[in-house]
């Protein structure tokens, strides 16, 4: 029966450290990816100070930005996406998610379409990926998401205003609806840019985003963004950000999603190794146990032989 137990014990032990093993080696790899399926709407609303013919008008603002990746044009370490955001007035909440430029209501403030490719792990852009459409303009920095196993540090993030890079510098933790983050700034002053097509302005905002260090997801995002004519006057003065209902959606699946990675790239690996060790230890006991008991077993029997063949005292 011991014998048994301890080969039983000694399979599981190594069944259990290998899969820590692989947990660590292999499946940490394969899970922190980003999906293929992703399709998010993201919604953000707000007040916006826009120039007009009589001066800066007020208005309610909201925006919405939907990121779409191509499942069949994506490999097995870059994700393509396509990505279309629409800015519009929205003063009395009624408002389409877009309007086309011409349309009578002048509704329309600014309207973009992007195609672009990152790598699956570390979320930065791939130019020279193959499935890029030939306009497809590249990319500096992370572009929608952070990386997996985010790093209390500055990164690089794009900004299309920009046309490149800028620093987005780790501000410290904050919870968010419950949801652990990390709090990134991203800071512009008065860069150069097109304001509208032929007509050349400043560019600045302040952004914040709440990242979930895990996954690297954007869940929260706040801007203050302002446009400025070349002669100083005011073109676009943005307040800006993530609907409350984008925001639940976005813990929700956080935290789904980190609480998933973390069981498969954490828990799985340290419970796994530790039972793994302990059984193996357990079997080595009983093997050694077993061997001794062994030993003093044929010592006995031997001094019994022995001593039967001492002749009796007369």
């Amino acid at each position: 029966m011991r014998g048994i137990v301890t080969k039983l014990l000694v399979f599981l032990g190594a069944f259990l450290v290998t899969t820590a093993i692989l947990s660590l080696a292999y499946a940490s790899g394969q899970v922190q990816k980003t999906p293929l399926d992703v399709d998010t709407v993201t919604r953000l609303s707000g007040e916006a100070q826009v120039a007009g013919p009589d001066g800066l008008e007020n208005t309610p603002v909201k925006a919405v930005s939907i990121t779409h990746a191509d499942s069949e044009l994506s490999t097995g370490d870059v994700v393509l996406f396509q990505n279309s955001s629409c800015l519009v007035r929205d003063p009395d909440g009624n408002a389409p998610d877009c309007v086309a430029a011409d349309d009578p209501s002048k509704a329309l403030l600014s309207a973009s379409t992007d195609t672009f490719a990152t790598d699956r792990r570390t979320a930065m852009p791939v130019n020279d990926f193959a499935n890029l459409p030939a306009d497809a303009a590249p990319k500096e920095g992370l572009v929608n998401k952070f990386p997996f196993g985010v790093e209390q540090k500055t990164y690089p993030f794009w900004d299309g205003l920009v046309g490149g890079a800028v620093d987005a510098t780790y501000q410290g933790e904050e919870d968010v609806d419950g949801l652990a983050t990390y709090k990134f700034l991203v800071s512009v002053k008065d860069a150069p840019i097109q304001i509208t097509d032929g007509v050349a302005g400043t560019y600045s905002t302040d952004k914040t985003m709440w990242v979930e260090p895990t996954t690297g997801s954007i869940i929260d995002q706040k801007e203050h963004q302002v446009r400025l004519l070349d002669d100083g006057s005011p073109f676009l003065d943005l307040t800006f950000g993530f609907t409350p209902e984008t925001v639940k959606t976005n813990v929700d699946s956080g935290s789904t999603n980190a609480s998933q990675l973390g069981l498969l790239t954490r828990t799985v690996p340290l419970v796994g190794g530790i039972l793994g060790v302990v059984a193996l230890l357990g079997g080595l006991a009983l093997w050694l146990a077993g061997r001794r008991g062994g030993r003093h077993g044929a010592a006995d029997e031997g001094g019994t032989l022995e001593r039967s063949r001492v002749p009796a005292g007369r």
